[in-house]
């Protein structure tokens, strides 16, 4: 029996639905996930037998490489796609060129095409970016695109965590969370074994891969309670020889190529001092052999041992144990578990000593790929070889836009700083820090950068020195720290300025511009970023040009001209034309951040797509992170507070520019919810936001403050968070900054100047709730809405506001126009929502609530249709909604999620 494919029968039908609707031409994309031998690859294996007759199927594989390859599941399709797709990859420079040829190649014949691409927790950036490419055609494809990985490795920061957000906004998504063995599953394998069932399953839990060892060894008794002493007393019936190849091939994370294998056993295996004649001292046991020399020194290798063994030999020997899997093309492990189980069981020695080996047999190869010989490289300690392929490998890199492989490389070369001359160091800690910037790591970039301003200082280079203080100033504002950014550009003016290079001296007068505009100082943003322009335009460099027009257009738009939009947007043109990514998202971020803070929401839509998609398709972290947050804060004025929280979670990281607002839109969703835990948020926000300085950043938390101190009544406490900002945005006549704290200082109390703004906040304040509630209406904020429009006398407005306000699940501004309807003598009140939803934060219904519990009591599907009388697929429907609901990609997930919200409380059902 197959024991791969037991209980696995409604994904595999669902998988081949997908096929015949891509087939019709209804593309879509499969998430299929698990914990570690869960039995990924074994549904992908038997895949094949239920597509549709002609469908293509191709299947790439992930690699747990220190540093990833760049494009390596495409690489592995290369002699089943054609030549476009195959020369593109190869090359793999240019990334449009791959993704085009991606395009091409699923939508060609026959079809459907079915891509897998397994283990995706391992994908490198260039990969990642050509999914995301893809994610976003699939359903005008007529192909499945499948995307297997471990669901229970993915922490918030996880590179895959972008991409599946990306997944979850497609219009065709098939979620296949695969669960362990059932007790009659296990009963049913373990039969033929002889082997006691209940052992079997308490053993393994179900654990498909768990399951098939166990009963592969042949007992129970004695079984270790880890796959790893599974796996090895497996190994223990092989002869010598056929053990040190397995430890050889287990050192390669990835399937091994025919040509490497042939090459790492070129003479046989030798068996050092008979080792294969004599008993062993344990696996790997290295006290009676001698070590090779590191790769490169001239010392001779060990003598061998006349007695060796021939790959075929090997490789049929472990074949039939069914610990490899062979083809004419390459060899891997059955499953990456055998590998990491006999890799990570090496004692250190060995291992060195089998990594220094393949580094030997790369290191001979022509063709080579850098980034797997400074992995074996790393491993092996062999430092010579780092610092020789390490630049390449992240180069590479980079040119693929796989940016956190580039900064890896860059990292482990950085470890050996003092084998560079001070001027090639410097280069590479720039490149360090441009690389660490695009990922989004500011501590890493501004170190990096540090040291090479101190390089370059030592050189006596005036004109790298001034360069590279322009950038530490941009590095140390994405960093948070905004004095040291204006120190650091004080000082490049100071440097460049008599230094005879206009177009340096134009950037740093630019960057000098964009710090002013950013601290709200206009004037002066203006005055620097003129004279850049000029310079600009003198050297005929866009990319300055795009920059400077950039910072005078905000800082004249922001100060009420609204010429300044059109430099702006004149700016993101420039950057467009020019293939200037980094300066055109930038355009367009403080395009749609003024439009939001302005409250032009229709406008800022027209904006966002076409900026995410640049970012993405560059993978400039940073910028698309920001971004996320932007769109979030626009979810959060519609009031899809479901898809404001999933957004801002983008930006829930080290980066200070989007980590500020995210913990703010995530903040004003609780507030505005009820919820817990906002107060912390606020603090964090807070403290971040007055380390900048900016009102950009202190505003909106300052008025996340008053929000939920007026929601509870506090006046006082709304007073002392708005006031003091709200102050400095009047000296600093900063409009829609002055309108929202000056509309909750109004609220509680406090007379507020009018300015004559049309800002629907500054029209609330000087007491026009009616057509304060049409411009919300107008701009699509049913909270905001609602909120002006329970400020009139008129019950009956109270009433339709209050209806709008139980909609949404704002339970908070609610309760308090519930509590002034019955101070008005209004006798017939809504009661809101229905208790079921009401008293849970997930939002789950009543019949929601009965399956999550059944589910969290480790119930089939099958078992809780039982339970409740109702159809199988009526289940199956309640409980995607409930892993929907609790942003939970397994069911066990789904229950340790409801157990935290305090769900599982509850009467029996």
């Amino acid at each position: 029996m197959d024991w791969g494919i037991l209980e696995r029968e409604p994904e595999l039908v669902r998988l081949a639905a997908a096929a015949q609707e891509a087939a019709d031409g209804a593309g879509s994309v499969a998430l299929v996930f698990g914990e570690a031998g869960i039995g990924k690859s074994s549904l992908v294996k038997a895949m094949p037998d239920r597509l549709p007759g002609g469908a293509r199927i191709l299947v790439g594989q992930c690699d747990d490489l220190a540093t990833r390859r760049p494009l390596g599941p495409f690489r592995d399709l290369i002699g089943s796609i054609g030549g476009e797709l195959a020369q593109a990859v190869m090359e793999g420079v240019d990334r449009h060129r791959v993704y085009e040829a991606l395009q091409g190649e699923l939508a060609g014949v026959p079809h459907p095409a079915v891509l897998v691409v397994e283990d995706v927790h391992w994908a490198d950036e260039a990969s990642l970016d050509a999914l995301r490419f893809l994610v976003r055609r699939m359903e005008r494809l007529p192909a499945v695109l499948v995307l297997t990985y471990r669901d229970d490795e993915l922490s918030r920061e996880h590179p895959l965590r972008h991409l599946l957000g990306q997944v979850s906004r497609a219009d065709r998504v098939h979620r296949l969370p695969l669960a362990r063995l059932s007790r009659d599953a296990v009963r049913t394998l373990s039969a033929a074994s002889g082997l006691d069932p209940a052992q079997v399953y308490d053993v393994t839990s179900g654990n498909p891969f768990f399951v098939a060892e166990v009963v592969a060894e042949g007992g129970t008794a004695g079984v270790p309670p880890t796959v790893v002493d599974a796996v090895l007393a497996r190994l223990r019936g092989l002869d010598g020889p056929t053990g040190d190849a397995l430890e050889q091939l287990a050192v390669v994370p990835s399937a091994v190529e025919r040509s490497l294998v042939e090459a790492l056993f070129a003479d046989g295996v030798a068996v050092p001092g008979g080792r294969g004649e004599a008993p062993r001292k344990g696996r790997g046991a290295v006290s009676d052999m001698r070590l090779p020399p590191r790769w490169g020194s001239d010392q001779p290798p060990p003598t061998r041992s006349k007695r060796t063994a021939y790959p075929a030999e090997l490789l049929a020997a472990a074949e039939q144990r069914g610990l490899l899997a062979v083809t004419p093309e390459r060899v891997a492990f059955r499953h990456e578990l055998i590998r990491r189980a006999i890799a990570d069981s090496l004692p250190a020695a060995r291992r060195i000593e089998l990594d220094r080996n393949v580094l030997a047999a790369l290191v001979a190869r022509p063709g080579s790929d850098p980034a797997r010989i400074v992995h074996h490289a790393a491993q092996a300690g062999d430092r010579d070889a780092v610092a020789r392929y390490g630049p390449d490998a992240a180069r590479d890199a980079s040119g693929a836009g796989a940016h956190r492989e580039a900064a890896a490389h860059l990292r482990l070369v950085l470890r050996e700083r003092q084998r560079y001359a001070p001027a090639e160091l410097a280069d590479l800690l720039e490149r360090y820090a441009v690389e660490s910037y695009t990922i989004a790591d500011s501590a890493a970039a501004v170190t990096a950068q540090r040291d090479a301003v101190a390089l370059r200082r030592s050189l006596g280079d005036t004109l790298a020195l001034g360069s590279d203080l322009r950038w530490l100033s941009r590095i140390q504002w994405w960093a948070g720290d905004p004095e040291q950014a204006q120190a650091a550009a004080r000082e490049a003016i100071a440097v460049l300025e008599h230094a005879g290079d206009d177009r340096l001296l134009a950037l740093a007068l630019s960057n000098t511009s964009q710090l002013r505009m950013l601290a709200d100082r206009y004037a002066e943003a203006i005055t620097y970023g003129e004279g850049a322009i000029e310079l600009a335009r003198k050297a005929d460099d866009p990319a300055i040009l795009a920059h400077a027009l950039n910072n005078v257009g905000s800082a004249r738009w922001k100060s009420g001209d609204p010429s300044g939009r059109a430099q702006v947007e004149e700016s993101l043109d420039v950057a467009l034309a020019a293939g200037e990514v980094e300066h055109a998202c930038r355009s367009y971020a403080n395009i749609i951040w003024t439009l939001l803070e302005n409250v032009r929401y229709a406008e800022a839509d027209a904006f966002l797509p076409p900026a995410m998609e640049l970012a993405e398709r560059a993978e400039h972290v940073g910028f698309l992170n920001y971004l996320h947050v932007e769109l979030a804060i626009r979810r959060l004025a519609a009031g899809d507070w479901d898809d404001a929280e999933k957004h801002a979670e983008f930006g829930m990281h080290d980066f200070v520019p989007a980590r500020c607002p995210a913990l703010t839109v995530l903040a004003r969703v609780r507030i505005r919810r009820g919820r817990p835990g906002a107060d912390e948020l606020l603090a964090e926000a807070w403290k971040l936001a007055v380390r900048t300085g900016e009102l950009q950043r202190t505003v909106p938390v300052a008025a996340a403050r008053a929000e939920a101190a007026w929601l509870r009544g506090d006046h006082t406490a709304v007073a002392e968070a708005a006031g003091p900002v709200h102050a400095q945005a009047h000296r600093l006549a900063v409009g829609p900054y002055q309108a929202e704290l000056g509309h909750w200082l109004a609220k509680a109390g406090h007379r507020v100047p009018a300015d004559g703004s049309d800002h629907p906040y500054a029209v609330q304040a000087a007491g026009d709730w009616r057509r304060a509630a049409a411009l919300w209406r107008a701009a699509g904020c049913p909270y905001e809405h609602a909120a002006a429009l329970a400020e009139s006398p008129d019950p009956a407005d109270k009433l339709t506001a209050l209806a709008a306000l139980d909609a949404l699940g704002a339970e908070p501004l609610a309760r308090l126009i519930r509590t002034e309807l019955r101070g008005l003598g209004v006798r017939h009140i809504p009661r809101g929502p229905l208790a079921a939803t009401r008293g849970n934060p997930a939002g789950l219904t009543e019949r929601q609530l009965q399956v999550m519990r059944l589910l969290a009591d480790g119930l089939t599907n099958l078992e809780i249709a039982h339970r409740l009388v109702v159809s199988v697929r009526t289940v199956d429907n309640h409980v995607r909604a409930v892993l929907e609901k609790l942003d939970a990609p397994t069911r066990r997930q789904a229950a340790a999620r409801a157990a935290e919200l305090g769900l599982l409380a509850g009467p029996e059902t």
